[in-house]
């Protein structure tokens, strides 16, 4: 069966007929299929015995995916475009670990970055309670930016003078060696993590850990509070599924009626 350039463009970015949702599936399953090969192939017994069949699968989805890649470049109307949007890198970066293998030891591991690509495909399958569920999350956590950046910088302030104190009280004989490895020791023990790599010997500094320990508790719960906050705000408005996006910016709620992408300005049909 003969395709035009066109026909073969609706295939590839759209998702709307039969064709549009078989090439899409197929790309899942590619997905997983490579991303499978590279977790099992980490295991050195399945390695020793199947190493040989992973590698050979490996260059057989980077060669498919290397593809695939090039048709989409070739089917776009703006390839820079699409090359440096968000989903034109991503489908990028599924086919370079590949590559870089034949040069670098190991970076063909680097392949379990397709993963992101089901972003795209769960997009394009229209799992559309899904996507506006992640549109009710990504806006709670934007609207919550300011606040979340002035708790950091509070937190960051906090580090800095507990550190600062705990390389004065404590020294270089009990591991605080400079304030930067004493602000590490403050955030482990701020966030409750309590490596004991370092530990202070001093009742004075052992004082201190403790309030920071205890503060701990407290700082933990500030951003969740934050972002809670912001979705009881957004669950009272209501939230329109719309399940279509622009393939090559990634803009959502797009409407059906719309010809024009609103992020991009790139065309549809």
């Amino acid at each position: 069966m003969n395709f035009s350039k066109k026909q073969l463009a609706h295939i590839v970015f759209e998702s709307n007929d039969r064709a549009s949702r078989t090439f899409d599936a197929v790309v899942l399953i590619m997905i997983l299929g490579s991303v499978s090969v590279v977790i099992l192939d980490s295991v050195s017994e399945l390695h020793l015995k199947f190493g040989n069949t992973f590698y050979f699968l490996e260059w057989v989805f980077t060669i498919l995916f290397t593809i695939e890649y090039a048709l989409r470049i070739w089917l776009t109307t703006k390839t820079f475009r699409y090359a440096t949007s968000f989903y034109g890198i991503v489908d990028l970066l599924a086919i370079l670990p590949g590559y870089l293998g034949i040069f670098v030891a190991n970076t063909h591991l680097l392949t379990v970055v397709r993963a992101l690509r089901l972003l795209r495909v769960i997009r394009v399958l229209k799992l559309g309670r899904y996507i506006s569920e992640a549109d009710f999350i990504k806006g709670a956590l934007k609207a919550s930016a300011a606040k979340i950046q002035i708790f950091l910088f509070s937190v960051l302030t906090i580090v800095l003078i507990m550190g600062t104190l705990m390389f004065i009280i404590e020294g270089p004989e009990a591991g605080f060696t400079s304030i930067p490895v004493a602000m590490y020791w403050g955030i482990v023990t701020l966030t409750t993590v309590g490596f004991g790599d370092i530990t202070p010997q001093t009742p004075l500094g052992q004082f201190i850990a403790s309030l920071i320990m205890l503060l701990g508790y407290a700082i933990i719960a500030v951003p969740t509070g934050i972002v809670t906050s912001e979705m009881s705000k957004r669950s009272q408005t209501k939230i329109i599924e719309n399940t279509r996006s622009c393939t090559f910016c990634g803009k959502d709620g797009i409407e059906p009626e719309d010809n024009y992408c609103k992020n991009c300005g790139e065309k549809f049909g």
